[in-house]
């Protein structure tokens, strides 16, 4: 394992551990709960809170959440500007629960939070639990908020509101109550076949797997009113190479046990759903797999009378230990049960020391449990495996078993030599790919599409399954990564022939195509697909013939110099774990800017305040504002190309290519505002240290950079504000849901002209 992925595992296990903690004293955790945020741009709670849930909220529900009436909701938000209110689109309220807990996580506590998004506290423990870690993406903690109920606006508050309509009417004109695309709108588009296309060459035989664009993350078999894998996204997919789509899945949800009679509740209407899906998706040459990442650690109370299967504790969890016959025969038969119950599903891939704890070794821990220390980690891992292989092959012989060496240590050889020779075995291709970026040395210890795989890690970890006669797969991030995942792709095809062309060299035998992220049908997966015959196609061959199928024989030369510019500006990015997960570019120009330091740490995904420390990584703050920078003149110079391309693209492209246009003019405003981002905290940091104390040459530099920041992320957020209200798929992940609305856009302008005309003065 390499110095930042050994990093990478640590943190999630720390970050698990901390949750199980502080999930022990109620089924809603608090954590360490401090006093929430205050948003002094607005006038106070209330109207923030009306703000941040305009026309995301039905008014009736708001209006239930303070204890008024409509009519009172209503002209709190007509007071600040806001448009009359609007229907939600059914597609918003279902599929967008992430989105509404996130933008109201300050502002009311956890009782007005389980009425404003309409879940029981069953339900909302389920989702902060297993929405891919969200109660870790929110920070491990729950602010302290009052109850907040209505109250008429005291005079300052109304004038404060009348202030803000005013900047509003400046700012965006008449746009402000045009209608924009409907959120989710992407998903219809979705639903409905795909353009007729001249279609590449048949590829070669091989598996190509990737995550639906449109899937829940948490349960997703659970609600079949919400689709998450409609047949225009299935059909567009299958026409791209895809052969196979992942979903998450819980074990104990999928079959019932008589070791374990407290499993299994809803597993027949699961699988019903389940083998709809395996029966829809083979009319599109798709398979289906499931991910299992178990056996899932369960709570003291489950072990009472079950001591023997107690393993290595965490918080007040405990790992339902591998080494204990019985657990591995429950792991063994209730996937035997799911597999002759959906047949024809395609298979499973495991993680077996994820951030998610698990086996006793999945962690590391495995000292600390009197069955498992004195096994080696490759005995237990490998063990783990075999269960999983052993069920799915006693009921499905020719289903796919991939085995996953993330978390894997440096033990992993010996876990390759054990495992069944059955199996697939999977590896992350650019993972310990050496770095160097503003001058700072490193390696790749996560999903990258700026540093080009195989890496030295894959390629040894594949040549030693090949010797143990296993089938090699390749873990790839070939639309987006968590470098920016707040677009549907990046239009760096350019890194992505590279890469294709060295996973054609090393010989694999799959392709896992995307984490939850990235699961979008672009040309990024359709140069992957060229490049699956054999023998393998010159790289610049693809390149050209798939900018001539986007943007035709016209606009083909200019998509291939706007892909070349964007690809020499990506290998700019400051890679880096803290920089991948905790930095704003997710957000970018939506993310506000603070006066005074928030003095709250950056979370994973979720939250980045103004944490510059967090968000740096390895990299000096100045060389991580510059390298973001550079990454955004780069892609500006590449921008005026792509506009000619989509100038150029034939009657019955053109969507598509204007489409790819919006996504990069999105990116390069996200990139450019990251790189704001961290010279105002620094600015403002320098203005407010005491020791030394700043000259008054020295402030008035501070102060003046400041100003310019703000100035350029008003333009920022006014730019991606009419593309995101032109493109619903602007600023929204699978497993994140929306990271930013329109709205937050215009509060982001809000927020900067506070400061502009109320803060600085007093900084002089």
């Amino acid at each position: 394992m390499t110095v930042m992925s050994l990093h990478v595992h640590a943190m999630l296990g720390f970050l698990v551990c901390a949750w199980l903690a502080c999930s022990a004293a109620a089924d809603l955790p608090a954590g360490s709960a401090p006093k929430a945020l205050e948003f002094e741009h607005f006038p106070d709670r209330l109207h923030a809170f009306v703000w941040r849930n305009w026309n995301v909220v039905e008014p009736a529900r708001l209006a239930k959440v303070l204890g008024t009436s409509v009519e009172n909701v209503a002209a709190v938000a007509e007071s600040m500007g806001l448009p009359p209110a609007a229907p939600i689109p059914p597609e918003q309220q279902a599929r967008g629960y992430i989105t509404v807990i996130r933008r109201n996580w300050h502002l009311l506590p956890y009782d007005q939070l389980l009425v404003l998004v309409g879940m029981s506290e069953d339900q909302l423990a389920y989702t902060l639990r297993e929405d891919d870690f969200l109660f870790i993406k929110l920070g491990l903690l729950k602010p302290s908020c009052p109850p907040l109920r209505y109250g008429p606006p005291t005079d300052d508050a109304g004038r404060r509101a009348a202030e803000i309509k005013r900047v509003v009417a400046e700012t965006f004109g008449d746009e402000w109550r045009e209608p924009g695309e409907p959120r989710f709108a992407f998903v219809q588009d979705l639903s409905r076949p795909g353009p007729s296309r001249p279609a590449p060459p048949k590829p070669a035989a091989g598996l190509r797997f990737i995550y639906s664009y449109c899937a829940l993350y948490g349960d997703a078999l659970v609600n079949p009113d919400i689709d998450p894998y409609p047949d225009g996204l299935l059909e567009r997919l299958s026409n791209l190479g895809v052969n196979g789509l992942w979903m998450h899945t819980v074990l104990s949800t999928l079959a019932p046990s008589a070791a374990f009679p407290e499993f299994g509740a809803g597993h027949a209407a699961r699988l019903a759903g389940l083998r709809k899906l395996v029966e829809r998706a083979k009319r599109y040459n798709i398979s289906i797999y499931l991910y299992v990442n178990e056996p899932r650690a369960m709570p003291a109370a489950f072990f009472k009378d079950r001591p023997g299967m107690r393993g290595v504790q965490q918080g007040d969890h405990y790992a339902l230990c591998t080494s204990s016959p019985e657990v591995r025969e429950w792991m063994t038969g209730a996937l035997a049960h799911v597999f002759k119950n959906v047949p024809g599903l395609g298979g499973v891939f495991t993680i077996t020391a994820s951030e998610n704890f698990t086996n006793c070794a999945s962690h590391g821990g495995q000292k600390n449990c009197p069955r498992c220390k004195d096994r080696t980690p490759a005995e237990i891992i490998a063990e783990v495996n075999a269960a999983i292989e052993a069920g799915v092959h006693r009921a499905s012989p020719d289903a796919k078993v991939i085995m996953w060496d993330w978390g894997w240590g440096d033990w992993a050889g010996d876990a390759i030599a054990r495992l069944p020779k059955s199996a697939w075995f999977m590896s992350v291709s650019e993972w310990s790919k050496p770095i160097e970026r503003g001058g700072v040395k490193s390696e790749v210890g996560e999903y990258s599409i700026s540093a080009v795989g195989p890496g030295p890690r894959a390629t040894r970890h594949w040549a030693l399954a090949k010797q143990a006669g296993l089938k090699t797969v390749a873990k790839v991030q070939f639309n987006n990564t968590w470098e920016l995942s707040a677009v549907p792709y990046l239009p760096v095809l350019d890194l992505v022939a590279e890469h294709a062309e060295g996973l054609a060299a090393a010989g694999v035998d799959g392709i896992m195509l995307g984490w939850t992220l990235g699961g979008y049908p672009s040309p990024n997966l359709e140069v992957a697909r060229r490049f699956d015959q054999r023998p393998p196609p010159a790289r610049e061959a693809v390149l050209d013939a798939v900018a001539r199928d986007r943007f035709g024989a016209d606009g083909a030369p200019h998509a291939r110099k706007a892909w070349t510019a964007f690809s020499s500006a990506f290998r700019e990015f400051p890679f880096h774990v803290s920089v991948l997960y905790n930095a704003p570019q997710q957000y970018g120009p939506a993310n506000l800017l603070w006066a005074a330091p928030s003095g709250y740490r950056a979370t994973m995904v979720g939250f980045p305040y103004d944490d510059v420390n967090t968000w740096r990584g390895s990299y000096p703050a100045e060389v991580l504002a510059g390298q973001f920078a550079k990454v955004a003149r780069g892609w500006q110079e590449g921008l005026p190309h792509l506009a000619q391309a989509a100038e150029k693209a034939p009657a019955d492209r053109a969507a598509d290519a204007r489409a790819e246009l919006r996504f990069a003019q999105a990116a390069q405003l996200h990139f450019r505002s990251v790189s704001n981002q961290v010279r105002f905290v620094l600015a403002r940091d320098a203005l407010l240290k005491k020791d030394p104390p700043s000259s008054a040459e020295q402030r008035q530099e501070r102060l003046k950079e400041m100003r310019e920041v703000l100035a350029d992320e008003i333009q920022a957020a006014r730019r991606l504000f009419t593309l995101a209200r032109q493109d619903s798929r602007i600023g929204y992940e699978a497993s994140n849901h929306y990271y930013y609305l329109p709205i937050d856009l215009a509060e982001k302008v809000v927020n900067c002209r506070y400061i502009l005309d109320h803060r600085l003065a007093g900084m002089e």
